[in-house]
């Protein structure tokens, strides 16, 4: 799944790369408004799972000061479309460092966590990992529409076909 993950965002950024600024930040009728405030909600929930993350145990990859600044699920962040693209890189390849380090004693552990609302939650480290995943793909789609909204034709769910073996 993460390396669906990198591959599918990687396709899907060729067509965000060279969107106008106006576009990136254009507003639709949805609960979230542009394409910009989706890519930074993708990323802000990656980072604050994969902080979650850490207080199952120690994992190296997750182990830095990257991981020591808040990032609140209310923020629209990225100055523009490039910071964007090279920070979605850096994260797709922490996501693929942090599965290749996980075990499957971790994925069978329960994780005891606070949500974003303060609610405390436990759940099996699996159901938390296969979530970070399916809500990316969620929200591609999204962008995908919005996308298609542009009047830019986009198709990024082939991506399966594209990944090395």
């Amino acid at each position: 799944m993460a390396n669906y993950n990198k591959v599918t965002n990687e396709l899907m950024n060729d067509f965000i790369k060279n969107l106008l600024e106006n576009s990136w930040n254009k507003e639709f009728n949805g609960y979230f408004k542009s394409i910009h405030e989706l890519c930074s909600h993708i990323y802000i929930c990656d980072f604050n799972w994969l902080k979650r993350f850490k207080l199952l145990r120690n994992f190296g990859v997750l182990n830095n000061t990257f991981f020591e600044r808040n990032l609140g699920f209310d923020k629209i962040i990225f100055t523009d479309i490039n910071e964007y693209i090279v920070s979605r890189k850096e994260m797709d390849k922490i996501i693929i460092d942090f599965t290749h380090e996980l075990t499957e004693e971790d994925l069978n552990k329960v994780l005891k966590f606070t949500d974003s609302k303060g609610t405390p939650i436990e759940r099996k480290m699996e159901s938390l990992v296969n979530q970070v995943f399916t809500h990316q793909i969620h929200h591609r789609g999204m962008i995908s529409l919005y996308l298609d909204l542009l009047g830019i034709d986009n198709d990024f769910s082939s991506s399966l076909y594209k990944m090395e073996l």
